[in-house]
C-alpha cells in the first residue's frame, strides 16, 4: 500500500467516510479550496462531506503527512547507517503513530555518550551475554574475568553489564509498547500538596490528596491538577498501584528478558529488571503518559471552547434597529453610544447617575433626549459592574415614554468589550472617539448582530473557554479561527455593509483582500453585483470562486446575488425558474411557485443532485439566516446582588458558558451561578451540551448560595433537588473568585470551577 493510500484509509476511518471521498477532498484542499467552499459547493465531488468532517480531515491530514515525512527521514537515517533489514523495513511501514516510529528508531538514533556506551568500551557486553546464556552460573563468578584497569572490581563489572541491559530494554520497541498499554490501563494519577503551600494553593484544596485512574480522569480535572503543579502547589505522580501494579510492570520487563528459572543468573536478571523499571522505564512511562494526559485534556478544552464560541457567534441577532448601548460604571460614569440600524455611530454621552456625583436627574434627561432624538428601538446594557443599577435607571426612564414608542431594553454580555476598545480595529474605526466610549458602541452592535461584532475580538478574549490560557495556544488559535470561519460563512455576509474584520473571515479572502474590498467600496460606492468583485485589486478568479457564494448583495441588479447560489450555478438556477414560467423575483421566496418541481430533472454532468436540491431550497428562502429567533432573559426585579438570592427562588437567566461539568448562568447578580451536570435535567446527562448551549435563555431554581465565597448553585431539574451520587461522577475543581470587569477571561468555566453546589454535593457524599 502506498503512503497516500494508507493516509486516505486512516483518515476515512477517523471521519466515517470512504477513502475515495477523502482523496477527493484532499485534492480540493491541496488545490487551494477552503473548507466552507468545499462543504457547500463541492458536495458531488466529496460525496457530501460536511464542514465538521472536513475540519477533522484537514487536521489529521497535517498530522499524518508529518508522520510520513518522519517515517521517510527515519528510513533514510537507518539505511545510511547500513543497518536496514527486511523485518525492520516492514516494522517501520506498519507503524501507525509517531510514538511507534520513534520506538523503532530508538536503537539507531544518534545519542550522547551514555553509561552503556562506556560499559561497552570497557568490554562488558560479553559479560551480559554470558549471564543471559548461562543462568546456572553465578554472575559474580562470570564477572571476575572482566576485572581490569578500567573495571576495578566485580561490582563495577556487573553494574556495567546492567547498564547495557537497561539501555537495550529502554530501546526495545515491543517492550515499550507492552508497558505503554499496561500503564494506560493500570496507571493512577496522584497529586499531593507540597508542604507549606496549603494556604497559597487553597483554591486547589481538592487536589491536596487526590488519586484517580489515568484512563478516566476528566479533562477539566486534569487541567486543574496540571495548573496546580505548574504553580508549584502539588506534585504529580503517574504510576501503577504500588502493591500490584509495580510488580506487574516488572514482570513484563522480566518476560521481555526471558526470565523463567530460579538460577543465579535469573535472580540477577530479576533484580536488573526491577532496577530498569525504577531508574529508567517508569520515568519514560511517566513522561509519555503525562504528555498524553495533557494532550487529551487540551483537546477536550479546545473542543469545549470551540463549541461555546460557535454558539455565541451564532446567537440570535436582535436585528437592524437603532440601538442605544450603555457601558455601566459607577465612579467613571455610564458610557452611552447610539448606533443606527447599520451600526453607524450617531451619538455619544457619559452620564453620572451613581456615586460620587449622583446626578440622577441629569442622567435621566440625557437618556430621554438620546432616545427621542434618534428614535431608539433597542437599549443594550452591558452586564458588568453597575449593570443592575443601570438597568433600574433605564426602567424608570422608559416609564415616562409612551408604550407605542418605548424601546426594548436587554442586558447583554460585554465580555471582550474592553479588549475591542483598546484594539487597532477600534482605533481605525473611531480614531477620534475616547476609548471608554468605544465599548458602548460594541455593546450596542453586538445586540444588533453578535457575529458581525464579535469577529473583531480575539476569540481567546471572549471568555467562553475551559482553562484556555493553559492549552497549546497555536492549536487553540487554529481551532477557534476555524470556528469563526465556519460561522461567518454559514450566515453569509452583506458585501456592501460588512466591516473589514468580518470580510476577512469569508472563505478565500483574508485581511489583505478584505481591506482591498473596503477601499474599493469607499472609492467607487456599493458593489452593484458579485461580478464587480473581480475589479478589486488582488482579487482574482480563484479568490472569487471561493468567496462569491458567501457574499450577499441586497436589491442588486442580479436577484441571485442576494442568495447563497454560487455564480457558477446561475445558469442552472435560471433553468429551474424558466420551468416555473414566472419572473425570478416572483419565484424567490415563494415555495408554492416551486411546488411540483423534481430536483432529479435538473441534474447535469456538472451539477449533481445535492447542488440542485440546495438551489431549490435557496430559491424557496433566499439568503436565509441559520441563526435562531431573538429572545432575551428577563431578570427578576429586586434580585440584583448575590445577597438577594434565597434557596428556592425561580429565576430566568442566560447561559454564558458550558463546561464539562455543567453550565454557568447569568441571573443578573454580577456572579454567574452553576447548574451542575447532575442538575441540568431529570435524567442522566453525560454531556451538558446535550441540554444547553451558550446564549440559551433558561429558568433555574436557586439551590444554594454562599455569599462569602461568591458561589451560586442552581438547578434546572423540575424538583430542583440534588443528587450527590450523580454529582460525584463528575467531581470538579473549586472556583476562583469571579473577575471584576468586563471582558475578563477570568469568567471561563472550569477556571471558576463547579461552585458552591458541587462542593456541597461532594461533602454530602463524604458524609454517606
Amino acid at each position: 500500500m502506498t503512503a497516500p493510500d494508507r493516509l486516505f484509509r486512516t483518515i476515512a476511518t477517523d471521519i466515517d467516510a470512504r477513502p475515495e471521498q477523502v482523496s477527493a477532498a484532499v485534492g480540493l484542499l491541496d488545490g487551494g479550496a477552503t473548507v466552507p467552499f468545499v462543504a457547500r459547493y463541492r458536495k458531488e465531488i466529496t460525496g457530501g462531506l460536511d464542514d465538521t468532517q472536513l475540519r477533522t480531515l484537514a487536521e489529521r491530514l497535517s498530522y499524518l503527512r508529518e508522520m510520513e515525512a518522519r517515517r521517510a527521514a527515519i528510513v533514510k537515517s537507518i539505511t545510511e547507517q547500513g543497518k536496514m533489514t527486511g523485518d525492520l523495513a516492514k516494522a517501520l511501514a506498519a507503524a501507525e503513530s509517531k510514538a511507534a516510529l520513534e520506538d523503532i528508531y530508538l536503537p539507531f538514533k544518534p545519542k550522547r555518550r551514555t553509561r552503556a556506551m562506556i560499559a561497552r568500551e570497557n568490554g562488558l557486553e560479553p559479560l551480559l551475554r554470558a549471564i543471559l546464556s548461562d543462568r546456572a552460573a553465578a554472575p559474580e563468578d562470570l564477572a571476575a574475568g572482566y576485572v581490569s584497569e578500567t573495571v576495578p572490581g566485580v561490582k563495577e563489572a556487573l553494574d556495567g553489564a546492567r547498564d547495557i541491559l537497561v539501555e537495550e530494554l529502554s530501546e526495545n520497541a515491543a517492550l515499550l509498547g507492552r508497558l505503554r498499554d499496561f500503564m494506560r490501563a493500570e496507571a493512577w494519577v496522584s497529586a499531593r500538596v507540597i508542604e507549606g503551600k496549603e494556604a497559597a494553593g487553597a483554591k486547589f484544596s481538592d487536589y491536596f490528596d487526590h488519586r484517580e485512574k489515568w484512563a478516566s480522569i476528566p479533562a477539566h480535572r486534569a487541567l486543574a491538577i496540571l495548573r496546580a503543579s505548574k504553580e508549584e502547589i502539588v506534585r504529580i505522580e503517574i504510576a501503577p498501584d504500588p502493591g500490584t501494579g509495580i510488580p506487574a510492570a516488572e514482570a513484563i520487563i522480566a518476560a521481555a528478558i526471558g526470565i523463567r528459572g530460579q538460577g543465579p543468573g535469573d535472580a540477577w536478571l530479576r533484580k536488573a529488571a526491577s532496577w530498569a523499571w525504577r531508574v529508567k522505564l517508569s520515568l519514560t512511562m511517566y513522561l509519555e503518559l503525562m504528555a498524553e494526559m495533557r494532550e487529551r485534556a487540551h483537546d477536550a478544552a479546545i473542543q469545549v471552547f470551540s463549541r461555546n464560541l460557535k454558539d455565541l457567534l451564532l446567537a440570535a441577532p436582535a436585528g437592524a434597529k437603532c440601538t442605544l448601548g450603555l457601558d455601566p460604571g459607577i465612579r467613571t460614569g455610564v458610557k452611552a453610544a447610539v448606533v443606527d440600524a447599520t451600526g453607524k455611530l450617531l451619538d455619544t454621552a457619559t452620564i453620572y447617575p451613581f456615586q460620587p456625583k449622583n446626578d440622577l436627574r441629569g442622567a435621566s434627561q440625557t437618556l430621554m433626549a438620546l432616545i427621542a432624538r434618534h428614535k431608539v428601538e433597542l437599549i443594550a446594557i452591558g452586564n458588568g459592574t453597575a449593570s443592575r443599577e443601570t438597568e433600574r435607571l433605564v426602567t424608570d426612564v422608559l416609564k415616562a415614554i409612551p408604550e407605542a414608542s418605548r424601546p426594548t431594553k436587554i442586558v447583554v454580555s460585554e465580555a471582550g468589550a474592553s479588549v475591542y476598545s483598546a484594539s487597532a480595529v477600534a482605533a481605525a474605526e473611531f480614531p477620534d472617539l475616547d476609548v471608554s466610549l468605544r465599548g458602548a458602541v460594541s455593546i450596542a452592535r453586538r445586540l444588533q448582530d453578535p457575529l458581525a461584532e464579535l469577529v473583531k475580538i480575539e476569540p481567546q478574549s471572549i471568555g467562553v473557554g475551559q482553562y484556555q490560557h493553559d492549552v497549546d495556544q497555536r492549536r487553540l488559535g487554529r481551532a477557534l479561527e476555524a470556528v469563526v470561519e465556519d460561522a461567518v460563512n454559514a450566515v453569509g455576509v452583506d458585501l456592501n455593509t460588512a466591516s473589514a474584520p468580518l470580510l476577512a473571515h469569508v472563505a478565500g479572502l483574508g485581511p489583505s483582500l478584505a481591506q482591498n474590498i473596503l477601499a474599493h467600496r469607499n472609492e467607487h460606492g456599493a458593489f452593484p453585483s458579485r461580478r464587480a468583485l473581480l475589479k478589486v485589486a488582488g482579487l482574482g478568479p480563484k479568490a472569487f470562486e471561493q468567496c462569491a457564494g458567501f457574499l450577499r448583495i441586497r436589491d442588486g441588479k442580479e436577484p441571485l446575488d442576494a442568495s447563497s447560489v454560487h455564480p457558477e450555478a446561475y445558469e442552472l438556477a435560471r433553468r429551474i425558474v424558466q420551468d416555473c414560467g414566472r419572473d425570478i423575483r416572483a419565484i424567490m421566496g415563494n415555495p408554492a411557485a416551486l411546488k411540483g418541481l423534481r430536483a432529479e430533472d435538473f441534474v447535469t454532468d456538472r451539477f449533481g443532485l445535492p447542488t440542485v436540491r440546495d438551489i431549490l431550497a435557496e430559491l424557496e428562502k433566499p439568503g436565509r439566516d441559520p441563526r435562531p429567533s431573538f429572545v432575551t432573559a428577563t431578570f427578576t426585579d429586586g434580585v440584583e446582588e448575590i445577597g438577594d438570592l434565597k434557596p428556592g427562588m425561580v429565576l430566568e437567566g442566560t447561559v454564558t458558558n458550558v463546561a464539562a461539568f455543567g453550565a454557568f448562568v447569568d441571573i443578573g447578580v454580577h456572579q454567574d451561578g452553576l447548574v451542575h451536570v447532575s442538575q441540568l435535567a431529570d435524567r442522566f446527562v453525560k454531556d451538558p451540551h446535550e441540554v444547553v448551549k451558550a446564549g440559551d435563555v433558561v429558568r433555574v431554581r436557586v439551590v444554594e448560595v454562599d455569599v462569602a465565597r461568591k458561589r451560586i448553585g442552581l438547578s434546572m431539574r423540575k424538583d430542583g433537588g440534588s443528587s450527590a451520587r450523580e454529582a460525584q461522577k463528575s467531581r470538579d475543581p473549586k472556583p476562583a473568585p469571579k473577575g471584576g470587569g468586563r471582558g475578563a477571561p477570568a469568567r471561563t468555566a472550569p477556571e471558576q470551577g463547579e461552585g458552591a453546589m458541587g462542593a456541597a454535593l461532594r461533602a454530602a457524599l463524604r458524609r454517606t
